[in-house]
């Protein structure tokens, strides 16, 4: 069965991840799309740099051109913001983005996404499960590539020029060019080095670049940017007295940052960063959104400016649809993916990454010195972050215990409610949370835990694990 989790459909290549289940996926979706009378509207594929990520494309493109679908292949290996953006601008029904995005290389997937460059909302991928259950191998029509470029069923575009142009219109270049930043790059060996390494230049910023070649193992690392994964970025930023280093996810849609000192720079640090730069400084008016288990930091300054911010559950889908229903200014996650009012309604790593050197030339402070001046004003968080493995037998145990049972240990701090809306979230009355929940990208079970110091919350993240029987893996 394919199923849809919070960022797409993921699988193991050769196991799950195979040309025939590819297929089948398209048939699904191109009988959806006849059902919804939007063939004619046609859709993107775009594809990024991890094995058969491009045949995949292919394979999918055949499917769909054969059901009669116009397909627009993005010529070359892309990030996933700019397929979504490509979406939006072309006005297609649908899109697809060929990617595991942050998981291990094992790993390939497909992101759909809906009119307008969205992620698609859970009502949109149960109903393709729902098509995609119905077909049986001879009910696939496809037709042979080649045959399908011939007749203009499938046509290769670039929309590389679009996507870099409208990221560098819309910030101040000319501040940026003034202050002749160094700015260290490492995409992680996905698809952002094109389009970052451009803008950068653009606004005359030397850049050093890292791990910027196709390997589709990654360097043997995990392609998502934090702690762990960028201690090669932060000697570079060291070594070569950078202004900050800038690191992007497998597909671009997720951001890490190593600040002037060498510091990884949390993803709820950045968030923080953002929001009030837009608010304080350029002036912009509007709530922010986060999902539940990112920093309640923003709630602070939210409320310091007059504006609320508003929890979602976790998948970027609830934060882009909070966003279009309240005008926000912001929204995100704590794993590192956001975006900003007006731009694309998903995940942007390369946006980000841009606003954050704005940010830079605009207040002309360092990355260590902004953050050190807004927990000097709102005061400091703390997040620990835990993720274990767990057998099926276990899962249940689990289920069982905290969402049918609701059997929570014995905090020490004061309970002001729970919720178990996205796994089990406890409110504490002193400000601090905690969550655990079960990833919808990988077989993991996460806890989250935030508190005014580090302490408390690795007392408290350990009490609830220590409750559930779980030890880290």
């Amino acid at each position: 069965m394919i199923q849809f989790g919070t960022g797409g459909w993921r699988a193991i290549i050769a196991d799950e991840f195979t040309k025939a289940n590819i297929r089948l996926l398209c048939q699904g979706l191109a009988d959806m799309m006849r059902e919804e009378d939007v063939v004619e509207r046609g859709i993107i594929i775009g594809y990024d740099r991890r094995f058969l990520s491009k045949e995949s494309a292919e394979w999918a493109a055949e499917v769909l051109a054969g059901n009669g679908i116009a397909c627009r292949i993005i010529n070359q290996e892309a990030p996933t913001p700019l397929i979504m953006f490509t979406v939006k601008r072309q006005g297609t029904a649908y899109g697809l983005a060929i990617t595991a995005s942050h998981n291990p290389a094992h790993y390939n997937g497909i992101k759909l996404f809906t009119s307008g460059g969205r992620d698609a909302e859970e009502a949109v991928t149960r109903k393709l499960e729902n098509h995609i259950s119905q077909v049986q191998p001879e009910m696939i029509k496809a037709i042979a590539l080649p045959l399908a470029e011939r007749q203009g069923l499938v046509v290769r575009i670039n929309p590389f020029n679009q996507y870099i142009d409208t990221i560098i219109s819309s910030g101040n270049m000319d501040a940026i060019r003034g202050r002749n930043l160094k700015v260290a790059l490492d995409p992680m060996f996905g698809v952002s080095r094109t389009s970052l390494q451009t803008i950068l230049m653009t606004a005359r910023c030397e850049v050093e670049v890292i791990h910027e070649r196709r390997d589709t193992l990654f360097g043997g690392r995990l392609p998502s940017p934090n702690v762990e994964t960028l201690n090669a970025l932060k000697q570079v930023v060291l070594e070569h007295q950078c202004d900050l280093g800038i690191a992007t996810d497998g597909d671009a849609d997720r951001l890490g940052i190593i600040d002037d000192k060498g510091r990884f720079l949390h993803p709820n640090q950045i968030l923080v960063l953002l929001y009030h730069y837009l608010v304080a400084r350029k002036g912009w008016r509007g709530p922010c959104v986060r999902n539940l288990a990112t920093t309640h930091m923003l709630d602070r300054i939210a409320a310091y400016f007059g504006e609320t911010c508003y929890e979602v559950p976790v998948g970027f889908k609830h934060v882009s649809s909070k966003m279009q229903e309240t005008g926000a200014v912001i929204g995100g996650e704590s794993s590192g993916g956001l975006t900003v009012r007006g731009h694309i309604p998903g995940k942007d790593g390369i946006y980000a990454a841009s606003l954050l050197v704005e940010m830079l030339a605009v207040t002309g402070d360092s990355l260590s010195d902004l953050y050190q001046n807004i927990t000097a004003q709102f005061g400091e968080l703390f997040m620990t972050e835990s993720d274990y493995r767990f057998t099926e037998e276990t899962k249940k145990t689990i289920l069982q215990q905290l969402m049918v049972d609701k059997n929570l240990p014995a905090f020490t701090e004061k309970v002001e409610k729970v919720s178990w809306s996205d796994g089990c979230k406890v409110y504490f009355e002193n400000g601090g949370w905690i969550i655990a929940r079960f990833s919808g990208t990988e077989p993991l079970l996460r806890i989250f835990c935030e508190m005014s110091t580090l302490a408390q919350a690795e007392k408290t993240a350990g009490l609830l694990a220590g409750h559930l029987g779980l030890s880290a893996g």
